[in-house]
């Protein structure tokens, strides 16, 4: 598929963000090849302050590839990433909080000898002096932290309405409330950029409307002042929290726009949801 083909239909669309220059995330033409695959390319992206921008494409279309080169895991043969207007070239998994991103995995990764809480404050660690690691063995210069990650820890489990889960172990917790502990230890390190990698496998109903409806806060959240990048597969998820929506096909954006447009562009049917408008993936909603 050649340049032509890419339908950018965000173009004149209400209220949908300021320009590349105030993005707090920006992809700029990513080229990524394994081999002779080539898995994503020239991918450019635009996260505006306050927005959910989502991710969406069949699988192997490059969604998770694109997190990990975000995330610092994969370097990116051409192109470059932009975090707060400064060029990225050689980002690292370490420098990601200080850096201002958060990311959420597939599954949940809790420490099962931890509680609740204490998983929490692990994500505050860039928040204090000394850290979580070293309050919790007393080590010097803990005890002026402790506090401080404590309040943070128990802020961000307020937030995902978490709160009374405090002093349990992730052993103690449903499936549903361990993922919203695992995106509290995310939100814990005040990040501008939160990227959530399929937040919402393995919900039920009532959880996935409890998702959407936290989603749509956080990003409109003053005090917060956080981004989202959501990759994930449910579309009725995507299409009710998304500003604007960019669709991958074989490593290649088709389309970019707000959920509206995107649905109705006929690339994306054909590519992704069907010629009926559902598609496999679509009406699996995997």
């Amino acid at each position: 598929m050649n340049d032509s083909s890419v339908h950018d239909v965000s173009a004149g669309g209400p209220g949908r963000g300021p320009g590349p220059g105030e993005a707090v995330l920006e992809v700029r033409d990513v080229t990524v090849r394994f081999g002779g695959l080539t898995a994503l390319d020239t991918v450019s992206l635009v996260v505006p302050p306050g927005h959910v921008v989502g991710v969406i494409g069949p699988n192997g279309a490059g969604k998770t590839t694109l997190l990990n080169v975000l995330c610092g895991f994969i370097r990116p043969d051409h192109g470059e990433v932009r975090i707060g207007g400064s060029p990225q070239r050689d980002i690292r998994p370490h420098q990601l909080a200080a850096l201002g991103v958060a990311r959420t995995l597939q599954g949940v990764g809790l420490f099962s000898g931890l509680t609740a809480l204490e998983n929490v404050m692990v994500g505050a660690t860039r928040q204090a002096g000394a850290g979580f690691w070293s309050s919790l063995l007393s080590l010097p210069g803990a005890g002026r932290d402790e506090r401080k990650l404590t309040g943070l820890g128990r802020e961000a489990l307020d937030r995902v309405g978490a709160g009374a889960c405090a002093g349990a172990r992730p052993g103690e917790l449903s499936y549903g409330m361990r993922k919203r502990i695992a995106l509290a230890r995310a939100l814990a390190g005040r990040p501008r950029v939160l990227l959530l990698d399929e937040p919402a496998s393995g919900l039920d109903e009532t959880e996935l409307a409890e998702l959407g409806q936290l989603i749509r806060d956080l990003a409109t959240d003053r005090d917060m002042a956080t981004s989202l990048v959501v990759v994930e597969h449910h579309m009725d998820l995507m299409m009710s929290v998304c500003d604007t929506i960019t669709v991958l096909d074989f490593g290649r954006v088709i389309a970019t726009g707000t959920p509206q447009q995107v649905k109705d562009d006929p690339a994306v049917t054909a590519a992704y949801l069907g010629t009926d408008g559902q598609g496999a993936e679509g009406a699996k909603n995997e």
